[in-house]
């Protein structure tokens, strides 16, 4: 439900920003996570077990065994988790996003259909009316339906002699009362779908413009990047604005207005007893443990990620003590029914992106340095408590369109792919070699090697999106899992010299940058020696030379010798000077 989702956020990202170790990670309902719910709903429902009951048992073993983990100094194997296992997950996330927001725009344009074959001079051919199924049932009281207070009032008031006044109906009421619509264009909304679609690009597309607009010519320093820092919120805003100008019909955000939860059945605490036999509970272990692997994986490669070297981190990380307060969250979320919550990597990523510090004086043409990220709990607390104040913005909310939501989407998987070291590789496969950039693998390693590190890494990459689509995904975390196996086995196949350049965690940079010193040092030493073996050695203090005016007065060039003479006689350099 979207309340479980807008409180079970706030509650668990706040308190996580709050005590946990490393709170620039924001906790959210990830894509693998969700993609097991759905298969333990399907699973519940097949054997028709209570599933908030049979959730909730899952989630108390899962945070035990998380509990165990963390005592056991199991974090440990984060260092297991190399650039190969890190771009494969943060990658499988982003298409994710990538894919859903496609996904859910193709379903839109289904459920509002484009007439392809509408052509403007046949309008008057179009028509879509409203006519009871059988007309000697027209009558209201003919009806065998039993109709509602709100009905029998709207019927009344549209009715004469007891009849209703089936033209006068729109599309829903028609239904409603059990009519029918009859007409060649009573399935087809054009407007909406192409105007969703322009939203959906538009926001894209701008959030991206915006989110360049800090290295732009335009504009002072300090405006520029106020505008880059606020790129979503403005497309955001700009694209609700044209689509509230244009007033087409857009499905909307769907916001709760009463604090309860989605389904009437249920309250805000899960019983544990009562719904399933007993011995559930205890075969509940077994499904928990593959979320226990999901949750191990999700929340500590998003947390590797975010500690990275070349972030410039100076605090340092709490993988023990975040994954403590996951397991705790998560018994909270298990006995309140709410979304499972761990370590969002696009999410954090794009958090990571908003607080980064630059130079902000450089020369003219210089790009501004990177100077490190602000590490503090303020951003993400605050981001949490207004997550939750947004359930009371609910008059507000409902006015924001789903196509540019769908468009943020799109722009948060695009951008969490930039700068990962897997996709400059994709796209060295397209480059011919003269327009190859300068990375630092390509100097060392041979470039059929990395396309076949590559290649690896794809393959990978397409199982564990085929696996996630079909009916064994119940194993999907298992297979996370299958990805340090790999990478170990790769040890057989390339040299630790490729694998250093292939699969390091340092930066690009600054190993370029620490490269491009050394050869510097070489050169220079190179060219001592050269000083040192010649018979005139070069010397950087080199005493200045004077010569007085009568001396080259006394000179040929400056006499009125004739040119034979000028020829025997030496010059002024080969006296005066040695070398």
């Amino acid at each position: 439900g979207v309340l479980e989702s807008f409180l079970g956020t706030a509650v668990s990202g706040a308190i996580f920003c709050l005590l946990a170790g490393q709170p620039l990670t924001i906790l959210s309902s990830t894509g693998p996570v969700l993609v097991f719910e759905r298969l333990l709903f399907n699973f519940s429902k097949d054997n028709d077990f209570d599933y908030l009951e049979f959730r909730l048992w899952i989630g108390l073993w899962s945070a035990f065994q998380c509990l165990i983990l963390v005592a056991t100094d199991a974090s440990f194997l984060v260092k297991y988790f190399t650039r190969f296992t890190e771009e494969g997950f943060s990658s499988l996330i982003s298409f994710i996003f990538i894919y859903d927001a496609f996904k859910k725009m193709i379903k839109l344009a289904d459920h509002y259909p484009i007439n392809s074959q509408f052509k403007v001079d046949y309008i008057t051919h179009y028509s879509c009316a409203c006519k009871p199924v059988d007309p000697v049932n027209s009558s209201l009281f003919n009806r065998t339906t039993v109709l509602s207070e709100d009905e029998l009032a709207y019927s009344s008031s549209n009715m004469d002699n007891t009849t209703i006044d089936w033209a006068a109906l729109t599309a829903k009421e028609c239904l409603k009362y059990g009519g029918e619509l009859v007409g060649n264009n009573c399935d087809y909304v054009p407007d909406i779908t192409l105007m969703s679609f322009i939203l959906f690009f538009g926001t894209y597309t701008c959030s991206m413009a915006l989110k360049k607009f800090k290295t732009s010519r335009y504009f002072p320093t300090t405006a520029r990047k106020l505008i880059s820092d606020f790129a979503i919120i403005l497309s955001i805003l700009i694209f609700c604005g044209i689509d509230a100008l244009v007033g087409v019909d857009t499905p909307k955000l769907i916001v709760p207005s009463e604090f309860k939860p989605t389904s009437p059945e249920r309250g805000w605490f899960i019983p544990p007893f009562g719904g399933n036999p007993w011995w559930v509970y205890l075969a509940a272990a077994i499904p928990a443990l593959l979320v226990t692997i999901l949750i191990f994986m999700d929340q500590q490669i998003t947390a590797v990620i975010v500690n990275r070297k070349e972030h410039k981190l100076k605090k340092g990380a709490g993988y023990h003590l975040d994954l403590f307060w996951v397991a705790i969250l998560m018994i909270v979320c298990s006995f309140m029914g709410l979304p499972w919550y761990v370590a969002a990597t696009v999410i954090s990523i794009a958090h990571i992106d908003s607080l980064k510090m630059e130079t902000e004086t450089s020369a003219p043409g210089e790009q501004p340095k990177f100077l490190g990220v602000r590490e503090q709990r303020v951003t993400g607390v605050i981001v949490f408590i207004l997550t939750g104040v947004s359930v009371f913005m609910a008059p507000i909310l409902k006015f924001i369109p789903m196509p540019v939501l769908y468009g943020v989407f799109l722009y948060m998987g695009v951008a969490s792919l930039n700068g990962v070291q897997f996709m400059d590789r994709l796209k060295l496969l397209l480059m011919p070699l003269k327009h190859q950039p300068d990375f630092i693998y390509l100097r060392h390693v041979p470039l059929r090697r990395v396309h076949l590190f590559t290649f690896l890494q794809v393959v990978c990459l397409a199982l564990l999106w085929i696996l996630k689509s079909t009916v064994a995904a119940i194993i999907f975390p298992v297979m996370i899992l299958a990805l340090v196996a790999v990478r170990k086995a790769m040890d057989y196949l390339f040299s630790q010299h490729d694998l250093s350049f292939l699969d390091d965690v340092i930066p690009e940079k600054d190993k370029k940058k620490k490269e491009d010193e050394k050869k510097k040092k070489k050169k220079k030493g190179s060219m001592d020696s050269d000083n040192d073996d010649s018979d005139c050695p070069y010397s950087e203090k080199v005493p200045s030379i004077k010569i007085p005016m009568d001396i080259m007065e006394q000179e040929p060039f400056l006499s009125d010798s004739k040119p034979a003479d000028r020829e025997k006689s030496p010059t002024f350099l080969e006296r005066h000077t040695s070398c």
